[in-house]
């Protein structure tokens, strides 16, 4: 299987077998390599990306990266996915093809401090590419890349799209901010204006991305940091 090609900004670091990417990442991360530092497992069945950030921003601001990295993958997998596949996103990290889940998001950082600007921010991604299960039918909810007419789609171009479109979008928002990243996200997300399964309705995101909720007369925000896993 050919390696993806990165662009000169980023640096492909593989690993192998059952390694996890992102524990992989975090390591170096800590250990203090450079910013752009992706590293990869290709699988048959299964694909696992994870990207280190040097933010030089407060955490809160950073967190942007989550939803940067969910753009750049819906762009990407839009791009190389026959026209009738739809790839949303949701505001947990989910990544559903065709309406069924079939990857995340996901983040870790070297502080949980909003206000604190992060040593190192690291997002990883990860999708599904071949049902392992022997009775798929029995979980309607969960899908596989290649189960929703992607057989086309090489796990290699797509790490390599994903690596192009969220270089792009995180030159635009260098540029110009939250704004343009925050309406294509809005357009991509599930299940806004709907109730939640822990209560309250999804009623949209902040300008940092955070959750809008509306609990009867009340309205209240969680954070995209409470999505960072603990460390």
């Amino acid at each position: 299987m050919s390696q993806p090609v990165f662009p000169p900004l980023l640096t492909g670091h593989p690993v192998q077998g059952g390694e996890d990417p992102f524990e992989r990442a975090l390591a170096m991360a800590a250990l203090g390599c450079d910013a752009g530092t992706v590293v990869y497992n290709i699988q048959a069945d299964f694909l696992r990306v994870a990207i280190v950030f040097a933010p030089e921003v407060p955490l809160q601001d950073a967190m942007v990266m989550l939803p940067l990295c969910a753009v750049g993958f819906q762009n990407a997998l839009g791009a190389l996915a026959p026209p009738e596949v739809a790839v949303h996103l949701g505001w947990d990290g989910l990544i559903c093809v065709n309406g069924a889940r079939c990857g995340r998001l996901r983040a870790a950082s070297s502080t949980s401090m909003p206000e604190e600007e992060p040593d190192w921010l690291v997002v990883g991604w990860e999708l599904t590419l071949l049902q392992t299960s022997d009775a798929p039918g029995e979980t309607p909810d969960i899908t596989a890349l290649y189960d929703e007419g992607c057989a086309e789609v090489s796990a290699t171009q797509l790490v390599e799209s994903w690596s192009r479109h969220m270089l792009t979008w995180l030159n635009r928002w260098q540029e110009d901010g939250n704004a343009s990243l925050h309406a294509e996200w809005m357009g991509l997300l599930r299940g806004v204006g709907e109730p939640l399964i822990d209560g309250g309705v999804f009623l949209g995101t902040d300008e940092r991305f955070g959750m809008l909720i509306r609990d009867g007369v009340d309205t209240h925000l969680r954070p995209l940091t409470d999505l960072l896993e603990n460390r």
